[in-house]
C-alpha cells in the first residue's frame, strides 16, 4: 500500500546512517539533518512552487494521533486538485478521508478540523470540525488539520492615469495579485506591456481586466479579455463613450461600463473602491 496515489514509503524507525566521510572530524553526526528534517524541507520547497504557480491546494497537518495509527503529531501532506496527496498523514483509511475532505475545501475555500476515530458511529459536522468513522480494523484517532490554500484574487489594470494607479494601490491593499500595465506600484507584478497591447497572455484564472486607459488601445484589451472569458471586464469610460467603444467590440455587452458600483464616487481613490466592490459583489 506504501504506493497508494504517491503514498511515500515508510518512515526509518530511526535517524538514517550518514557516510563517515560526510562528517570532518570532531563534527557531531547528529547535527546533520534527519529523514523527518529532508522531507519537512521538501514539502516546504513544493509548497513554495505551488504558490508561486498559483496552483490551489490543502495542507494536512495531523495535530493529533492516539495509537495505533501509523501518522504522528506533524506529520504533513498536501492534497491537490487531482486527488493526488503527496505527503503522509497516515495510511490508505486516513488517506481516502483527508482526500475527500480536501476536494471539498478546495471547493469551498474553507479550513477545518478532520477527526478519523471509531468512536464516531456516524459521520457528522459542526462549526470547525468534522468528525467521521475510523474504517480501518485498526482503530486509533487521528486529528488532522486541513487548510486550503487558494491563491490570491489576480486582476490586471491597463492604463497609467491617476485611475488606474488607484486600481492597482487598492487592489494590492486587498491582497490581490495586481498585473499592471501602466507604472508599478509596491505589492504588484510589473508586467511591461505597451499601451493598448496584449503581449503577455491572461492567466486562465485571472478573476477581472479593468481598463483604465482613458481611450488609448482600449478595443483590443476588451477584446482578448472577452475572448479568455474573464468573469469580470471592467471599462472606465462615461455611459457615452464606453457605448459608443463596446459597438465596436463583439459581445461588449457583457463589459461593466461605467464599471463600478454607483457610491458617487469623484476622486480616483473612490473610483478604485466602487469598482472593486462590484468586483466582490459579483464574484
Amino acid at each position: 500500500m506504501t504506493e497508494f496515489l504517491g503514498m511515500p514509503a515508510p518512515r526509518p524507525s530511526g535517524r538514517a546512517p550518514v557516510p563517515h566521510a560526510a562528517h570532518p572530524p570532531g563534527l557531531d553526526a547528529a547535527r546533520s539533518p534527519g529523514p523527518e528534517a529532508v522531507r519537512s524541507r521538501d514539502l516546504e520547497a513544493r509548497v513554495a512552487s505551488l504558490r508561486s504557480s498559483r496552483v490551489p491546494y490543502v495542507l494536512a497537518t495531523v495535530v493529533r494521533a492516539r495509537r495505533p495509527t501509523s501518522a504522528k503529531a506533524g506529520d504533513r501532506a498536501l492534497v491537490l486538485s487531482d486527488g493526488t496527496i503527496e505527503g503522509f498523514v497516515g495510511g490508505i483509511c486516513a488517506t481516502d478521508t483527508v482526500r475527500a475532505q480536501g476536494l471539498r475545501l478546495l471547493r469551498t475555500g474553507d479550513s477545518t478540523l478532520l477527526r478519523i476515530t471509531p468512536e464516531a458511529e456516524a459521520a457528522h459536522e459542526e462549526e470547525g470540525l468534522v468528525a467521521v468513522g475510523q474504517p480501518c480494523l485498526s482503530g486509533g484517532t487521528l486529528e488532522i488539520f486541513l487548510e486550503a490554500v487558494l491563491p490570491p484574487v489576480l486582476v490586471r489594470v491597463h492604463g497609467d492615469g491617476p485611475i488606474a494607479r488607484a486600481l492597482v494601490a487598492v487592489g494590492a491593499a486587498l491582497g490581490y495579485t495586481v498585473e499592471s500595465a501602466g507604472p508599478i506600484a509596491a505589492g504588484t507584478t510589473a508586467m511591461p506591456l505597451a499601451a493598448g497591447t496584449t503581449a503577455m497572455p491572461l492567466a486562465a484564472d485571472t478573476a477581472a481586466v479593468l481598463v483604465a486607459s482613458h481611450g488609448v488601445g482600449e478595443e483590443p484589451v476588451l477584446r482578448e479579455a472577452l475572448k479568455r472569458g474573464v468573469p469580470y471586464i471592467g471599462l472606465i469610460a462615461s455611459r457615452k463613450r464606453g457605448a459608443a467603444v463596446l459597438a465596436r467590440v463583439e459581445g461588449g455587452e457583457r463589459v461593466h461600463v461605467p464599471a463600478g458600483l454607483d457610491i458617487g464616487a469623484r476622486t480616483p481613490g473612490e473610483v478604485a473602491v466602487s469598482v472593486y466592490a462590484e468586483v466582490i459583489a459579483l464574484r
